[in-house]
């Protein structure tokens, strides 16, 4: 289990409801915590996901769970996307996402916060799904000897395979990429 709820930090409340469709890039993030069994003991890893395309836009890997994990995937993510104010950031409701630290981040960057009710991960179904897809897909077909053979093949994972050649039925069986690639040129034909 890698979520620890019990905490007496403030929530935030359920602002995404379920509404897993966004309408264009860097609207909607998701985004967990999971755990990867190595030999040399556990790896966790956090990731963050556009809703807009499912590609995973920031990820961190680390031998604990702490404030930094999911800070420093957040901070990819902004690093690399760059979103407008006003982005919903959807996760848990795990001590890390509630934290001071993790909070401030999100303000210093006009991010909303919402947060799945209690015990409810159907309310973060995307980012529940992804980590199922990944074990199935990877984890589970792999015995990771040390934790940075584990961190190498998590990297291929997702850089190269799930990000770039993965069909998902949400995008009309195209990659993340090549969604928002193919939404790219449609809206500069539009424009045109």
């Amino acid at each position: 289990m890698t979520t620890d709820s019990n905490h007496s930090l403030p929530i935030a409340p359920n602002i995404l409801n379920r509404d897993f469709y966004a309408s264009k890039v860097d609207e909607k993030y998701v985004g967990d915590i999971t755990y990867i069994p190595t030999s040399e003991g556990w790896l966790y890893l956090a990731t963050v996901i556009d809703l807009y395309s499912r590609k995973i836009v920031g990820w961190s890997m680390d031998e604990t769970m702490k404030v930094s994990l999911v800070n420093d995937a957040l901070k990819m993510a902004l690093i690399s996307r760059n979103p407008d104010k006003g982005l919903i950031w959807h996760t848990d409701r795990g001590s890390q996402y509630a934290s001071y630290e993790h909070k401030d981040l999100l303000k210093r960057h006009g991010i909303i916060q919402s947060m799945s009710r209690k015990g409810n991960c159907h309310d973060n179904a995307v980012a529940e799904s992804f980590f199922h897809t990944l074990k199935t897909e990877l984890i589970h077909h792999e015995i990771y000897h040390t934790k940075e053979q584990a961190k190498r093949s998590i990297f291929e994972y997702i850089e190269v395979f799930y990000n770039r050649e993965r069909s998902h039925s949400a995008n009309n069986n195209l990659s993340p990429v090549e969604f928002e690639e193919r939404q790219k040129l449609l809206q500069k034909e539009i424009v045109a």
